[in-house]
């Protein structure tokens, strides 16, 4: 596995568009890794520092995501490197947008990512730009269909993603509008545990649950593992977190649901530990699940083994690369805790969106709740499958699915 990785992550990408802001000091990058199936697809970020590897890195990491959600495209991603709250911010992607619109036209599918937002910003400034959708590029140089059923599809993906939940088995609150956009990430990290139990044995249900972060993914995650019947003891979130060592009630997770404000944890102050607290406390929390969910490169080598002595059992990755290490894909943290406990890597547990946008471009689907949600649930689960029938140990099991992805992709 380690030469089939060295082999990928050092193959140089097919195509790097660099650009540099006329007005601004601005500089943004998009890397397409391969035309594999000939077109290629991941989203655009912005950030103060961002450079052209770290934007590389992520390019490569949605290619071998694709091997499970699908299309069978190669991963690209877009990042400019600029700050986000500077009031100049829109302009930037205005002419960022006007500049990569032929690649968006012809090959390249972006969406929303870090602090750029897929509703608000990505969608309409592409709209200006020429461009139908965002994800255009993907149906001309992949699906290929003819101008109606282009038409049809585009406008599908357009509603399919932030169609409004109805159901209150997917939405905390079906008064208050949350979008499938909104949760679908964070409900595929909870049901990559609950599939993890089927297949290798046991049950979510009585299982005790920390999550890390408490934006989108983390925030779902934790209400999906609530509804199944999981008892999340712990929160950690930027500003501190909650502890219950018995577990909150569904009811206790919906209630923090509801109050978070944007991506912050609110409770109450008697309930509520600062986050220096919380940090020390968190790790050595009997735990037999874990749900990172916050940002990538967090986790180091002594709080996972502090969670790995308390009795952890499985891990599923709702952040990218969560842990602390410097390798793109597999450094030695994450081969550490492969190696002791079951480790479910972020490209199978948190594709969720990226399968929502490849279902809703293969054909026409029905605007269903529970269909789009059973889709995201089944390719998780047939992920894990094929990681079970090459390995039953309760190990490895990031390893063994790099090797299954890197043999599609090399």
């Amino acid at each position: 596995m380690k030469d089939l990785l060295k082999k990928y992550e050092n193959r140089a990408p097919e195509i790097v568009f660099n650009w540099k802001d006329p007005e601004t000091e601005a500089e943004g990058w998009t890397v397409i890794n391969s035309l594999r199936g000939g077109a290629a697809g991941g989203g655009t970020r912005m950030r103060e520092g961002l450079d052209m590897n770290e934007v590389l890195s992520l390019a490569k990491t949605m290619e071998v995501k694709f091997t499970v959600s699908g299309p069978p495209i190669g991963g690209a991603k877009s990042g400019i490197n600029f700050n986000p709250n500077d009031p100049r911010k829109k302009g930037v992607l205005e002419r960022w947008y006007r500049a990569v619109s032929p690649l968006l036209k012809s090959y390249y599918g972006t969406g929303g990512d870090l602090n750029v937002d897929e509703i608000h910003e990505v969608i309409p400034i592409t709209e200006d730009a020429g461009v139908w959708h965002p994800q255009e590029g993907v149906f001309n140089g992949h699906f290929k269909p003819t101008e109606a059923d282009k038409i049809n599809r585009i406008g599908q993906l357009r509603l399919g993603v932030i169609k409004v939940l109805e159901s209150p088995v997917y939405s905390p609150d079906t008064s208050k509008k949350y979008t499938v956009a909104d949760m679908i990430t964070g409900f595929g990290v909870a049901e990559a545990i609950k599939h993890y139990y089927d297949i290798y044995g046991g049950s979510v249900i009585g299982k005790k649950a920390v999550v890390q972060g408490f934006g989108n993914v983390g925030a779902a995650a934790a209400f999906y593992l609530a509804q199944m019947g999981a008892k999340v003891v712990g929160i950690i979130d930027r500003e501190g977190g909650v502890i219950k060592e018995d577990g909150f009630s569904f009811d206790q997770i919906k209630e923090f649901f509801l109050h978070k404000k944007g991506n912050t944890l609110i409770a109450d102050a008697d309930r509520m530990i600062p986050f220096e607290e919380m940090n020390k406390r968190i790790w050595s929390l009997p735990t037999e699940i874990f749900a990172p969910c916050a940002a990538s490169r967090l986790i180091t080598r002594d709080q996972i083994t502090q969670m790995i002595d308390t009795g952890l059992e499985v891990i599923s990755c709702g952040a990218n690369v969560p842990f602390a290490d410097k390798e793109i894909f597999f450094g030695p943290i994450m081969e550490h805790t492969d190696e002791k406990v079951s480790l479910i890597p972020d490209f199978i547990s948190n594709c969720g969106m990226a399968r929502v946008f490849a279902y809703f471009m293969e054909g026409r689907v029905a605007m269903d709740d529970e269909l789009i949600f059973n889709d995201t649930s089944d390719v998780i689960r047939k992920a894990i499958l094929n990681i079970f029938k090459q390995n039953h140990t309760k190990t490895n099991i990031s390893k063994t699915a790099f090797e299954i992805a890197l043999k599609q992709l090399l």
